[in-house]
């Protein structure tokens, strides 16, 4: 008996699969998230621990270190779609998977998956560094430190979806990643510097801004943590669509 590869969408995301993981980046990128997740969530706990902050969830700190930490999986799916246009890769993939809405649909899911768990892992191992290095100044409840968890996760998979759509638009790592450093942490962090309520309220309607609210537990947030998904999903959306229409518009 013959046996035949998956066709249709689940066969596209076996072959992004296969593709992403035959290469070393993805395992590069995950480890240094590792390893800033580590050492983030312990000089965090340790200056509140030296400066005695306020006791607040030990989840507080795995959340504070996704601002630096997101940019291993903004590198990770950058690169699991700018490389097939560097190599010239992308015309056998749209050959063998002809509607393009499907091999950008598949990039995003494969990339938005790894990013979900690594982030959820990178966050259940930045909680246990950081109850060490809080010495007593941080709370543990289960309930909410899992919620956070996977906040932290779901905040990474959209991550992984709004890369995917600028890398598909840019086509070029170096015009994809100024594109997302600017997004998630220069302009934030100039909105912040800068001070005041009105640039922290427009803050909160970016991507990180928002993500942040429903990440921590104990911030001012001006609206719901439901509401706050519903922004990062919106980015997430209109660049996966931004994405595709250059996809469809252009030549590989």
């Amino acid at each position: 008996m013959t046996t035949t590869a998956p066709g249709g969408f689940a066969g596209a995301v076996a072959c992004e699969r296969t593709k992403l993981w035959s290469v070393r980046t993805p395992y590069l990128c995950l480890a240094a998230g590792l390893a800033a997740t580590c050492v983030f969530t312990f000089y965090y706990a340790s200056i509140a621990r030296i400066n005695e902050h306020p006791v607040q969830p030990v989840g507080n700190a795995a959340a504070s270190s996704v601002i630096l930490v997101q940019f291993a999986v903004v590198v990770l799916a950058t690169v699991a779609v700018t490389s097939e246009y560097a190599t010239g890769s992308v015309r056998a993939s749209l050959l063998w998977v002809p509607r393009r809405h499907r091999v950008q649909a598949a990039k995003a899911l494969v990339a938005a998956v790894v990013a979900f768990v690594a982030g959820a892992s990178f966050a259940v191992v930045g909680t246990a560094v950081a109850w060490a290095a809080f010495g007593g100044r941080a709370s543990f409840e289960a309930g909410p430190a899992l919620r956070q968890i996977l906040a932290i996760g779901v905040y990474q998979a959209l991550v992984a979806v709004l890369t995917t759509g600028v890398a598909f638009a840019a086509r070029h790592p170096a015009g994809a990643l100024s594109i997302l450093t600017t997004l998630l942490w220069a302009l934030p962090s100039v909105l912040l510097g800068l001070g005041g309520p009105a640039l922290a309220k427009l803050n909160g309607l970016l991507p990180h801004g928002a993500g942040d609210h429903f990440m921590r537990i104990g911030g001012d947030a001006a609206y719901a943590p439901a509401t706050a998904v519903l922004i990062v999903t919106v980015w997430a959306g209109a660049a996966h669509l931004t994405g595709l229409y250059v996809l469809r518009r252009r030549d590989a």
